[in-house]
C-alpha cells in the first residue's frame, strides 16, 4: 500500500518471512497443559503463557550469539518480543505504543491473530474468514496498527486462497 517503502525492501520482506515461523519459540518453555487447556486460561496461567515473548526473545539473542550477519534471526528476536504489543500501548511484554513497536512484530500481531481467529484449537473451532477479517478490521487503531489492516485487507483475496489451501 506504499507505507514504509525505506523499510520494506526486498530484503526486509524476506527477512520477516524467514523469521515469522519463529515468532512462538518461547512457548517451547511453556507447560502442555498451559498451550492445550481446553477451556480459558487463570490469571495465572495467562501470566504464565505471557512469558513466552521474553523467552522467546531470550532464545534467539542466545542462538544469534557468535553469528555474523544473520538479520533475520535479529528480526526473528523482535517478533518473539514484541508479536503481542498493541498499538494503543495494552499489550505485553512491554506496553509498547504505536510506531514505537517493530514494524515486523506488527504486520506479526495481525497474521498471528488471524490465524489464530480462523484456526480450531483445543479449546475453540475455528472463526468464518469473513468474522474474522470483520475482527481484525474492528481492532484497527486499539489493537493493531491502521496501516498494516489496511495492507491486510486490501489482500484478502490472496489471504483467502492461502487458507482454503491450508485447510484441505
Amino acid at each position: 500500500e506504499g507505507y514504509n517503502p525505506q523499510q520494506l525492501t526486498n530484503e526486509y520482506i524476506e527477512n520477516l518471512t524467514k523469521s515469522a515461523p519463529l515468532h512462538d519459540i518461547g512457548k517451547v518453555h511453556i507447560s502442555d497443559t498451559i498451550l492445550n487447556k481446553p477451556g480459558k486460561l487463570t490469571p495465572e496461567e495467562f501470566s504464565i503463557m505471557k512469558t513466552h515473548t521474553i523467552i522467546g526473545g531470550k532464545i534467539l539473542l542466545n542462538a544469534l550469539k557468535g553469528i555474523e550477519g544473520s538479520t533475520y534471526l535479529s528480526m526473528a528476536i523482535d517478533l518473539a518480543t514484541y508479536h503481542h504489543e498493541r498499538w494503543d500501548g495494552k499489550g505485553y511484554p512491554t506496553g509498547l505504543v504505536g510506531k514505537d513497536i517493530p514494524l515486523c512484530a506488527r504486520i506479526m500481531a495481525v497474521a498471528d491473530v488471524f490465524d489464530a481467529l480462523i484456526s480450531k484449537r483445543s479449546y475453540k473451532e475455528g472463526f468464518p474468514f469473513d468474522d474474522a477479517v470483520k475482527m481484525i478490521v474492528e481492532e484497527s487503531g486499539t489493537h493493531f496498527d491502521p496501516d498494516v489492516v489496511e495492507a491486510f485487507v486490501s489482500i484478502t483475496p490472496q489471504i483467502r486462497e492461502i487458507a482454503a489451501d491450508e485447510q484441505v
